[in-house]
């Protein structure tokens, strides 16, 4: 229970940050709409530094082993997460919108800064394998999704800038280049900057939206529910049956790295895209909003089950 303990203290203090967030558009002191300026440094700075050093470590056969194993549990889970969204969406009624944020979870933004501070840089990598994944699938399953056609967007998967910082990042890997020490440091220091300005920008983006609308809407509990409490449970009980964590040397490690990705809110970048396709953005916002502020409460309920099971 401690890793859990500790998840609680991390996400607390970036609970306080997402608070003075929303706090200095509530004072005035800014617009929910300057986000978009930390939105765009954070996307095209902040997160390439994070991705591209989390590559620069030492090549041995355990870490080429541990980014396989991450990387099939990854796509594994989102399989998972794509049948169970398939199933349920007839019963359940629920809309594009609403399968697309049950799916796909907030990963980069949120989970990045909880490994760092929980179990330290060396375990960054494996979260990029989970986040790889997404990206692949966020702009081929679920543009077409929310566009309501198949056509792929194949542009967009390879152009988007953290795809790009992972070529650049494997390919310095790969070849073993070491990139200067200061440059490292630097990257490392604005890579710092991730979890605190993630925060910021959801508590700005939720000082947006009223929040008697958000939890006095009943709808917006079912896919939030579905995001925090169902799916994350289904990923840890099939874990479980798989005894997956024995697979690899130190797998309950690296399957904790990404099995905290599948439990994170939903995707903030899902709202972007249903204001692109011109869906609910509305109702797609406040799905973000109530799970992220739920989700303080149910990340560490969900990683105090999976130090029980695994």
């Amino acid at each position: 229970m401690e890793i859990s303990l500790l998840l609680m203290q991390q996400i607390a203090q970036l609970f306080l940050i997402l608070i003075m967030g929303y706090a200095v558009v509530k004072v005035g002191l800014l617009k929910a709409s300057d986000s978009r300026v930390l939105s765009v440094v954070m996307v095209y700075l902040v997160t390439p530094c994070v991705i591209i050093n989390a590559f620069q470590i030492d090549d041995t056969p355990e870490i080429r082993k541990g980014l396989l194993y991450s990387m099939a549990i990854a796509a594994a889970i989102h399989v998972v997460l794509l049948v169970l969204s398939a199933l349920l969406s007839r019963p359940l009624k629920l809309d594009a919108v609403e399968q697309v944020n049950v799916i796909y979870s907030n990963a980069a933004a949120l989970v990045i800064p909880l490994v760092k501070a929980l179990m330290g840089d060396a375990y960054v990598i494996y979260s990029c394998a989970f986040i790889i994944v997404q990206l692949v699938l966020l702009w081929t399953h679920a543009s077409s999704l929310l566009q309501g056609s198949s056509a792929l967007d194949w542009k967009k998967v390879l152009t988007n800038i953290n795809m790009i910082a992972i070529a650049a990042g494997a390919l310095l890997y790969w070849f073993r280049v070491v990139l200067p020490a200061p440059l490292q440091n630097t990257m490392s220091t604005v890579g710092n900057m991730m979890g605190p300005m993630g925060m910021l920008l959801a508590g700005m983006a939720i000082a947006e939206k009223p929040l008697r609308e958000v939890f006095c809407t009943r709808r917006n509990y079912l896919p939030t529910v579905l995001r925090l409490v169902v799916c994350p449970l289904v990923v840890l009980v099939l874990l479980w049956v798989c005894h997956a964590s024995s697979w690899v040397a130190d797998g309950k490690n690296i399957l904790m790295t990404v099995y905290l990705s599948a439990i994170t809110p939903a995707c903030a970048t899902v709202t972007s895209m249903a204001q692109l396709y011109d869906r609910d953005a509305s109702h797609s916002s406040a799905i973000y909003v109530l799970s992220t502020l739920l989700s303080i409460l149910t990340m560490p309920l969900m990683i105090g089950a999976f130090e029980l099971l695994l």
